[in-house]
């Protein structure tokens, strides 16, 4: 990233107080290991200082647009403009194009001949190049994800030999999802592991009918059909495989999503709760109410569903479950799936006459599902369900906007539990360092405001880096940080008052409540996951 200037970049950050004398020292001790790294990619690496607002400085430094880049930055489809392997050769990442201008990425924008060229090839595309800069790491990262998967699929078999080895290629990955693409040149191929979509494969535009049809017919989908439509694969006998299509500008787009069947249920401490046992037996061991998880889409509130059940689950108990769909089958539960004829408010009052002690509900969606189950939890029923909010608090706000009346929630509501799923950093490459003054200010401030000590002294964080046993990414798997309410007698006397979410939220902290970003930081420290994986979840700064 170095250019001519009239300070070397380490002495002109230090000057405009980006960083300090100690930070570039370490840079310079760092990089007699490392000769081919340059000093602003060691920075940032050894996390001397925010990365946005290092690299901006960079920028201003080297008179360079600049950019933090990430993969939700690229807006087009890299392998339109470029080959991975001139991508790789050069370090550049085509991530925008708008008025026939294309905006590329380099590591080096000093590097004349990849500067140079790439600006030649995009040219004759009728493309003029805008160029950024960015970290060397940030550059890697994206590409590797471009190519960890695709050597793993047969790109030149047949149709049918090549979706299958997508479809298996996605389950030796750990994927959730596959995103198959209609682009305008050609179809790309994702796949969503721990959360983040990484690029598999880009196939001509000359198989995008082919693909089509196979998905369709494997999807047991109208062929002639181009609107949205619902299938399932039901092809691959440890895997339940739920498909959507949509038609877009150029064709049709499917998703995957990959259910696993039969899968071993996790504990409630294995997904990441507290390892505290009188908290486990307040939230959840209740009769005559409820108890919900918040979380927005693809958070794990079903998983944690199902820890709890499997949790409270004992021959003396009837429980019964109502899901759209069953994603995993457990012995000694009556499980219910949901369809067009039998909706969650019909199976729900069903179920009321079955003699259940637990009922599971998949989602309370509004207000008829959030009355019947007020209804389940006040007559003798202990009811478990999920609900799409921010946090604990604001699930009384949720049930309030849905025209439940407070009376109801105070007297029903035992429990609401919030969660996010955070990366767990690589174990087999993650990299120990010191934390830096700024991460150090940043826990502290966090604790300050939430009147909690977190103990740093001695402690050493942890960077993500990357191998192949995380496809290079460098986190393997997630693990959930959980907020805990418990509706006690003074919460239920803010409900009944029709008290606000922030008044209900103080006197909770007052009396012990621990808000998601206390427990994010805790497994920050204990070496699970680092902060710029909780930074990008809950946005801390």
């Amino acid at each position: 990233m170095d250019s001519k200037r009239s300070q070397p970049l380490g002495i002109e950050l230090v000057r405009r107080g980006i960083v300090s004398e100690e930070d570039v020292q370490r840079a310079l001790d760092y990089q007699k290991a490392e000769p081919n790294k340059k000093i602003g990619d060691i920075l940032n690496i050894l996390r001397a200082c925010d990365p946005y607002v290092l690299i901006k400085a960079m920028g201003e430094i080297l008179d360079e647009k600049s950019i933090y880049l990430k993969e939700s930055d690229i807006k087009v489809n890299m392998l339109d403009y470029l080959s991975l392997d001139i991508a790789k050769q050069y370090k550049a990442i085509p991530f925008e194009e708008s008025n026939d201008k294309i905006k590329v990425c380099f590591a080096d924008t000093s590097n004349r001949r990849a500067v140079e060229t790439v600006r030649l090839l995009l040219l004759n595309k009728g493309l003029i190049m805008e160029k950024y800069i960015t970290f060397e790491t940030n550059i890697d990262l994206i590409l590797n994800s471009y190519s960890s998967s695709s050597e793993d699929i047969n790109i030149n078999a047949d149709v049918s030999s090549f979706i299958d080895s997508v479809i298996k290629t996605a389950m030796e990955k750990r994927a959730s999802d596959i995103h198959i693409e209609p682009m305008q040149e050609g179809m790309r191929i994702r796949y969503r592991i721990d959360g983040v979509l990484v690029n598999a494969a880009n196939i001509g535009k000359e198989k995008q009918a082919q693909i089509v049809n196979r998905l369709k017919a494997i999807s047991n989908m109208h062929q002639e059909k181009q609107e949205s439509q619902d299938g399932r694969i039901i092809m691959y006998p440890e895997y339940n495989i739920r498909v959507s299509s949509q038609k877009n500008i150029y064709g049709e787009k499917f998703v995957l999503r990959l259910l696993k069947k039969n899968e071993d249920v996790k504990s409630i401490y294995d997904l990441g709760f507290p390892k505290d046992e009188k908290l486990v037996k307040d939230a959840f061991n209740k009769k005559n109410s409820i108890t919900v998880i918040a979380a927005p889409t693809g958070e794990g509130k079903t998983t944690t569903l199902y820890s709890i059940i499997d949790l409270l689950n004992r021959p003396e108990i009837n429980i019964t479950t109502i899901e759209d769909p069953v994603e995993i089958r457990i012995n000694g539960l009556n499980q219910i799936e949901v369809d067009p004829k039998a909706t969650f408010v019909e199976s729900l009052r069903t179920v009321l006459r079955q003699d259940p002690d637990i009922i599971l509900v998949g989602e309370i969606r509004d207000r008829e599902t959030a009355e019947i189950a007020m209804q389940a939890g006040q007559t003798g029923h202990y009811v478990l369900s999920t609900i799409h909010t921010i946090d604990a608090v604001e699930v009384i706000t949720r049930l309030r906007k849905m025209g439940v009346s407070n009376y109801d929630i105070s007297s029903t509501l035992a429990t609401s539990v919030s969660q996010r799923l955070v990366r767990r950093l690589c174990p087999h490459c993650r990299k120990e360092r010191e934390y830096t003054k700024e991460e150090i200010d940043i826990i502290n401030k966090i604790g300050d405001k939430y009147n909690v000590k977190f103990d740093l002294e001695g402690k050493k964080t942890f960077e993500a880096v990357g191998c192949k046993k995380c496809n290079n990414t460098g986190y393997l798997g997630r693990i959930g940080i959980f907020e805990v309410l418990i509706i006690d007698d003074n919460i239920k006397n803010l409900i009944v008052e029709n008290k606000s979410a922030s008044d209900i939220r103080n006197l909770a902290l007052s009396q012990g409540y621990v808000p998601l970003i206390v427990d994010g930081i805790n497994k920050i420290i204990d070496g699970t996951t680092n902060l710029p994986e909780l930074n990008n979840k809950l946005a801390i700064y």
